[in-house]
């Protein structure tokens, strides 16, 4: 009989090895990474361009790039092009080996977690944009990865290095900051359930640094509005096609957040049910909290419905032959989600309610999940999507 290391070995080969198959064909449908730029890639690349002049980009370079959001990614590129000259090829492909590290970090299984992982991979490969993302000159790919490598971190208890790698997300995306902001609630959350609830008065260093770290890289992003004297640099906002909600600090949409939490029904939680099957019970969804959340969510449909949004979903939606029947679908959608994670005050609540409090602030769009639905996959790989982790810090505790 082989022994549980070997045979964790020998599946981890075999998922390397599909995972690898796996690219390879993606590769090959977009034509090996050569096509011609499409939406936003040529002025992503023509930034680019002007952080690779130089291996520093100096203070001017930073404040005066016409992109929304913050420059790491396109500091990156300018760098690989600075040392290539590859073109977009190589940008592009940069960013499809950190698409293959994502994957591999969340897929390759981990001792008795190997359905998980795979079952985890097989959800976050039915998101559409994932592998779409993976292949071109775009910067999603590269915030996610590091708001992934921040939470790997934070599991292994380096909050050191967790907040470091937040810091990097925020660099590349000024949203990412939602996932810092979330361990530092949880975290002061369940550090204010001990102490008054518990009655544990004594405070360690462990407790601090954990709250510390995440709470001083979600600082970070007053570094960048420093620099850019708003929220992106201006001449981004004079001269890009800025959604009003971006522009004016008071200015929120709460039917972005209905949106949103819509993606997340279609995106995971049903995947999830699907691929997991967990037994449920009508009984069991029929609580006064159930019923509570289904309540609240109905009446900001009514006076904040969704209808406006860029994505698959909403294209989806549209085909149906009215508004209300669109409305019936999202509400839908939003509700299994709230539903799914609003039902307890863990990590992954936490997650969702600073991610759906952000959206207020920007456009609807169905990519814009895709940080979120990769920490969630990441979670649910290593089985700790729904516990809370205060008493168990060290991952050998859940795998």
């Amino acid at each position: 009989m082989l022994s549980t290391e070997t045979r964790n070995s020998k599946y981890a080969k075999i998922f390397l090895v599909a995972i690898c198959i796996l690219y390879f064909i993606v590769f090959l449908y977009l034509n090996q990474l050569q096509f011609s730029p499409i939406w936003d890639e040529p002025n992503f690349w023509q930034t680019s361009l002007i952080f690779s002049r130089s291996l520093i980009p100096p203070q001017t370079w930073l404040q005066d790039y016409k992109e929304l959001n913050t420059p790491l990614p396109f500091i990156i590129f300018g760098f690989l092009e600075f040392l290539f000259k590859g073109g977009i090829f190589v940008g592009r492909l940069f960013n499809f080996f950190v698409s293959f590290l994502i994957t591999c970090i969340i897929g390759l299984p981990i001792n008795k977690t190997r359905i998980n992982s795979f079952l985890a991979l097989c959800g976050l490969i039915s998101f559409p944009y994932y592998l779409w993302l993976s292949g071109h000159l775009y910067t999603d790919i590269i915030a996610s990865f590091f708001v992934l490598i921040g939470f790997v971190f934070y599991i292994r208890c380096q909050h050191i290095f967790s907040g470091i790698s937040f810091v990097l997300a925020i660099a590349s995306r000024q949203y990412m900051l939602v996932f810092p902001v979330a361990i530092t609630a949880y975290e002061v959350f369940n550090y204010l359930k001990i102490k008054f609830i518990n009655n544990q008065k004594k405070q360690s260093k462990q407790q601090l640094i954990r709250i510390l770290a995440p709470l001083i890289a979600s600082f970070s992003i007053f570094g960048w509005f420093l620099l850019f004297k708003g929220i992106a640099p201006q001449a981004a906002i004079t001269e890009r096609s800025t959604p009003e909600v971006q522009l004016n600090w008071w200015s929120v949409e709460l039917n972005n957040s209905l949106y949103f939490l819509a993606c997340l029904g279609l995106y995971f939680v049903i995947p999830e049910l699907i691929l997991f099957r967990p037994k449920l019970r009508i009984k069991n969804l029929l609580t006064r909290q159930n019923i509570f959340l289904a309540a609240v969510l109905l009446f900001l449909f009514i006076i904040f419905p969704p209808l406006e949004a860029h994505g698959i979903l909403i294209k989806v939606a549209k085909l149906l032959p009215n508004d209300f029947l669109r409305l019936t679908l999202f509400y839908f959608l939003a509700l299994i989600t709230c539903w799914r994670f609003f039902a307890r005050p863990n990590l992954a609540f936490w997650i969702l309610l600073v991610n759906s409090g952000l959206m207020i602030k920007a456009y609807p769009w169905d990519k814009y999940v895709l940080p979120l639905l990769i920490v969630f996959w990441y979670l649910k790989s290593i089985g700790i999507l729904d516990k809370n982790i205060i008493h168990q810090r060290k991952i050998s505790q859940f795998l």
